[in-house]
């Protein structure tokens, strides 16, 4: 189970901490795909960006949550 996490005595969702992981995951990608010139080749750029988003955030739910 999922613990909050104590930050100078305010107690964050252990998902915020995720969000922040996955978005840390995907901005590196998004640079890479827009020096590539990858990103500007895609039909909507903003959507492309979140889905990547959502998938890292997904995996990172996936390993780290428990599993019955």
């Amino acid at each position: 189970m999922f613990t909050e996490v104590n930050v100078l005595g305010v107690f964050i969702s252990p998902f915020v901490v995720m969000m922040l992981a996955a978005w840390l995951i995907v901005t590196p990608i998004t640079i890479a795909t827009a020096r590539i010139r990858l990103l500007g080749r895609m039909w909507h750029p903003g959507l492309f960006n979140l889905c990547l988003y959502v998938i890292a955030l997904s995996l990172i739910v996936i390993f780290i949550g428990e599993h019955p």
